[in-house]
């Protein structure tokens, strides 16, 4: 013996509502929601304009930066022709040239400084169990959160009450210090993500603790610590909070001079050296989150996260 079911829907004029049977017999109504989906599925039009809003307000001044210094004239309001002029000049620009070497210099000892600390740091903050070394975690979190203009003005007095002239080694120094705590915050979820036991087999096979780390622990570290010495890189290269408060007269930091130079008169050639800095730290980040791509891990974008 075998029952039929109705199932024909009833669908209004132009309403797209109706309503269908179940297999208990109870009809339902299938328009609304159906419309609630539709609904939900409708792009947020006024997200999406606020978005493109905060993007051209960010971004179309550093393409106006870019586009004039390709500039063929002097002028810094109507772009007149393509040239390389101000690139040449920025060639034979002694000033420039000392301070771009002297960030360069300062960006690669804040990296491998910050390296040594802060893997060092997020080892014995992740190894130790006592209650000190819970506390020391979140005190790295305070260099992350507090506003930089406080860091620069608390090394500037540091230095000045230990009577220290300020100069590229006070800059070094600040910029170590500060950049210790983001080494440590990328680093530590990733030791604690690696498995104690491998290094235990690797001292169970005879080698000490100081070589279980150098040839297990470190090698299984390799992607993460890369990009952090390139984010570090990147951040201490175009620092200039910090660098303003801890630097001497001359030689300054390129991004220090290039605010000196503004404030007497901005030059189409600071256009060339923005530009310059902004391929180069576009580079440096973009290599940063491939890194971890090169050695079989998933995404660049966690490398904040260490995972």
């Amino acid at each position: 013996m075998s029952t039929d079911t109705d199932t024909d829907t009833d669908t209004g004029t132009g309403s797209g509502t109706g309503t269908a049977t179940d297999d208990t017999g109870t009809r339902t109504r299938t328009g609304a929601p159906r419309r609630r989906r539709r609904g939900a599925e409708r792009r947020p039009r006024f997200a999406i304009a606020v978005t493109a809003l905060f993007f051209a307000l960010l971004y179309l001044p550093v393409g106006v930066v870019v586009l004039f210094s390709f500039n063929s004239q002097k002028s810094l309001t109507i772009l007149d022709g393509v040239s390389l002029r101000w690139y040449e000049a920025l060639l034979h620009d002694e000033v420039l040239l000392d301070s771009l070497g002297m960030s360069l210099r300062v960006s690669l000892v804040a990296m491998a400084g910050s390296l040594v600390l802060g893997v060092a740091l997020a080892l014995g903050l992740v190894r130790s169990r006592s209650r000190l070394g819970s506390f020391a975690g979140l005190i790295m979190l305070v260099p992350l959160i507090t506003p930089e203009i406080v860091t620069g003005v608390a090394a500037m007095l540091l230095f000045k009450g230990l009577g220290i002239t300020l100069s590229t080694t006070t800059v070094m120094l600040a910029e170590i210090t500060f950049s210790i705590s983001y080494v440590t915050v990328i680093l530590r979820s990733r030791i604690a993500a690696l498995n104690p036991e491998v290094e235990e087999a690797a001292m169970d096979l005879g080698a000490t603790r100081g070589q279980a780390l150098r040839l297990v622990t470190l090698p299984a570290l390799l992607p993460s610590i890369l990009a952090s010495a390139v984010l570090i890189f990147a951040l201490v290269f175009d620092d200039f909070v910090l660098a303003y408060f801890t630097t001497g007269v001359d030689p300054q930091p390129l991004s220090v001079r290039i605010y000196s130079a503004i404030r007497f008169g901005v030059q189409p050639t600071i256009n060339a050296v923005g530009t310059l800095m902004l391929v180069g730290s576009i580079g440096l980040i973009v290599l940063a989150l491939a890194i971890p791509r090169l050695f079989g891990r998933k995404g660049g974008l966690d490398l904040l996260s260490g995972k």
